[in-house]
């Protein structure tokens, strides 16, 4: 099977698990969200009728406002699709989804003002980039680079410390981490502004000044999240390069006299590709949802507070978009990765 018959297929089962997944969502959501479109649509009803009488201002009787109003009910009630059951608007509803037209969010507001969920999302996505995703990055290439170091001087000094390293960090939440360094280096060392966002209360306007102070907000919630996490990516690069290191061909290369570098390149690192790019890039997916709570303890406006905030105020249409975001993202890394496999194994070929 060729290169591109492999993509296309790939494509095209990702895409109906996308679809499926955007269904199952509004199955799930679409019961509950007659409750929350009447909230809507009586606070609206209200804005309405408050705007009606006070333009009126006695020259209509009650009778004919009271009219207005419920014929005003009405059509927001049509426009809305309740007046249909909910298992007829599945469809329609997944529609939106697709296209993340989630409608307003009375309760969570953009930087800007907005109240569109689009917009309240996708303003959320570059600071969570500038953090998470850095933290994952960073992570990614330190612990290539320590894991396959430690794979070829097993036993040492450097490898017993970074086993214990690893144990260590994975058992230490990033939260908890998070919440030491902003003890230490804000109050009793205080070498990091307090957190308050992704800037100051007042920023200075020069742009480099305005991105170092960007970067003082961002080194502490980094500093954590690497920290708790890289540990775990050393220790699996470690092993899986350790099991390559110890096969039958690696040695036969070193019997041919062929240089380090080149077994290390052609055949240690070609054979652990695979399943090391399949974790580093889940993990980049995953970093795109967000760290609910360390994001929440350094005030910092991605995804994960912004998700938190979706729950505390009963958002179903911010829960929606997020769930959808963070689902493409995995579905278009799941295609990535099938794209990947065919170069890095030549056996996904056939």
């Amino acid at each position: 099977m060729g290169v591109g018959r492999v993509v296309a297929l790939r494509a095209a089962s990702l895409a109906l698990t996308l679809i499926g997944v955007v269904l199952i969502t509004a199955i799930i959501v679409g019961p509950t969200s007659d409750r929350v479109l009447g909230a809507i649509i009586n606070e609206q009803v209200r804005a309405f009728s408050q705007a009606l009488r006070s333009r009126a201002a006695g020259t209509q009787n009650l009778t004919e406002i009271q009219l207005a109003v419920d014929q005003y009910r009405e059509s927001l009630i049509r426009a809305y699709g309740l007046d249909r059951p909910w298992y007829m608007r599945i469809f329609p509803l997944a529609l939106t989804i697709l296209t993340l037209n989630l409608g307003t969010s009375t309760e969570v507001q953009s930087f800007s003002g907005s109240i569109q969920v689009r917009d309240i999302i996708l303003e959320r996505i570059p600071p969570t980039l500038a953090v998470v995703t850095t933290a994952t990055v960073i992570q990614i290439l330190v612990g290539l680079y320590i894991g396959t170091l430690l794979a070829y001087r097993r036993g040492s000094f450097l490898d017993r410390f970074f086993s214990v390293y690893a144990a260590v960090s994975y058992a230490t939440p990033a939260w908890w981490l998070g919440l030491f360094l902003i003890f230490l280096f804000v109050y009793r060392i205080p070498i990091f502004p307090v957190p308050s966002g992704l800037y100051s209360p007042h920023p200075p306007a020069a742009p480099l000044l305005r991105f170092l102070d960007l970067m003082a907000h961002a080194a502490l919630p980094i500093t954590a999240l690497v920290f708790a996490t890289l540990g775990a990516f050393i220790y699996i690069t470690r092993t899986l390069v350790l099991r390559i290191v110890e096969e039958d061909y690696v040695y036969l290369a070193k019997a041919k006299g062929l240089p380090q570098n080149s077994i290390l390149r052609s055949y240690v690192m070609r054979a652990a590709a695979p399943p090391l790019v399949t974790i580093a890039a889940l993990n980049l997916a995953g970093s795109l949802g967000g760290a609910v709570i360390t994001e929440t303890i350094f005030n910092w406006p991605g995804l994960g507070l912004l998700t938190l905030q979706a729950i505390e105020a009963n958002s179903e249409a911010l829960i929606l978009g997020l769930t959808y975001i963070l689902a493409s993202v995995y579905v278009m890394t799941r295609l990535a990765l099938e794209v990947a496999y065919v170069f890095l194994d030549p056996r996904v070929r056939y």
